[in-house]
């Protein structure tokens, strides 16, 4: 059994996206190219964003602190610490409002 301290690897990768120049971090926490399901910390500097991308299967997004916006062409939804959002099947954008960690988990399609 696998034992992960998401609370550590927050911190992490926040303090690692703050020093970037993308202003962005992330880190695989479970799965990979070979599994169904993967999960991925992504933290974010405040004001960044992923840009426009599609959603490889479905998925959702745990806020673990700070505050996102989720959007799609002419929708959009905020999350806070301890909101899960699940990801429309579209193209869509993830942005911190303020620095922010989220755990990312997609079941890829087959």
């Amino acid at each position: 059994m696998e034992h992960t301290s998401l609370t550590v690897l927050a911190r992490q990768q926040l303090d690692n996206a703050r020093g970037a120049t993308n202003g962005r971090s992330a880190h695989t926490v479970y799965g990979g190219q070979q599994k169904v399901l993967r999960q991925t910390l992504i933290a974010l500097a405040g004001g960044q964003k992923l840009d426009e991308h599609e959603n490889p299967g479905e998925a959702t997004v745990h806020v673990l602190n700070g505050q996102v916006r989720l959007a799609t062409g002419d929708s959009s939804w905020t999350g806070s610490a301890g909101d899960l959002l699940v990801v429309p099947d579209a193209r869509h954008t993830l942005e911190a409002l303020e620095d922010a960690v989220v755990l990312l988990t997609v079941a890829k399609r087959g």
